[in-house]
């Protein structure tokens, strides 16, 4: 009983290459809000998209490292690109359950569908790599799926430009061809940690082109609901919120973006080396 107790007081380890992982650490905080949690954000290397699968696994096992060190009883890897090409690594490299961002999107995105027709948005790296096209294809292979890279949505979402004129110009320049390709799209995956800033703008421009309704899929909601079964038995105390703490490789403009990504001003982020 002293273990089980000890081990559900141990936090949840959250990494990404940048700030949108907090729209994950957001997410858990909502789904499991008594546990503890600690964040890092590798902001000195970012974007992970541009680097090499292989500078990804190498750059992802040193985040892994970072927050095994610490503790943590569950990692979730809230980047799009490290859980497309080196999830599998994490995985043989660790002690604790490792989640990933596509597999928990994908399944959430087949509970969503009536008709199998799904639609996937995300980074062009996320795209280029078809991992949720595979994902969902390992359920239900015969379900549709249809992606487009939106890459200009990065930026919007750290600008904080999710909801003017400039924002529903560019979702309909993205998702007009995505749902001329197939019309009968029913459920939109956003694929990347950024986008459920937009999720509004997106899932209006969405009902707009397709004349019916559109179910939004982020998979930062999708990965806290998997960290919520995956433990199981509950949070580690109950009637009070979890710790938070954030670390990053770089600390310039965090002050600024990250109360944007978590929807609160953390208490600061500690800068560290990998």
């Amino acid at each position: 009983m002293g273990q089980e107790r000890t081990y559900k007081r141990r936090p949840i380890g959250v990494f990404d290459s940048g700030v949108g992982g907090l729209t994950v650490v957001r997410a858990l905080r909502a789904v499991v809000p008594g546990e503890d949690i600690i964040y890092l954000g590798d902001t000195a290397r970012v974007p992970y998209g541009s680097k090499s699968p292989r500078t990804v696994e190498r750059y992802s096992l040193a985040c892994l490292q970072f927050l095994l060190d610490r503790e943590v009883k569950l990692v979730l890897v809230a980047c799009n690109t490290v859980s497309a090409t080196a999830l599998p690594a994490l995985a043989a490299a660790s002690a604790v359950p490792v989640i990933g961002a596509v597999d928990p999107g994908a399944q959430r995105a087949l509970a969503a569908t009536h008709n199998r027709h799904i639609g996937v948005i995300g980074t062009l790296a996320t795209v280029r790599s078809g991992a949720y096209v595979q994902a969902i294809a390992a359920h239900d292979a015969g379900a549709r799926v249809t992606a487009a890279a939106c890459p200009l949505l990065v930026p919007l979402a750290e600008e904080g430009w999710t909801d003017d004129e400039i924002a529903w110009l560019v979702a309909r320049r993205y998702l007009g061809p995505l749902f001329a390709a197939d019309p009968q799209i029913d459920t939109l995956v956003l694929g990347c940690t950024h986008y459920p800033l937009l999720r509004d703008v997106l899932g209006r421009v969405a009902h707009e082109l397709a004349a019916h309704d559109v179910a939004v899929v982020d998979s930062a909601t999708a990965m806290a609901e998997a960290a919520h079964h995956v433990l199981g038995s509950g949070p580690n105390r109950r009637g009070e919120p979890g710790r938070l703490d954030c670390f990053a490789t770089d600390t310039s403009r965090l002050d600024e973006l990250a109360p944007r990504f978590l929807g609160e001003s953390p208490t600061g982020f500690a800068l560290v080396d990998l």
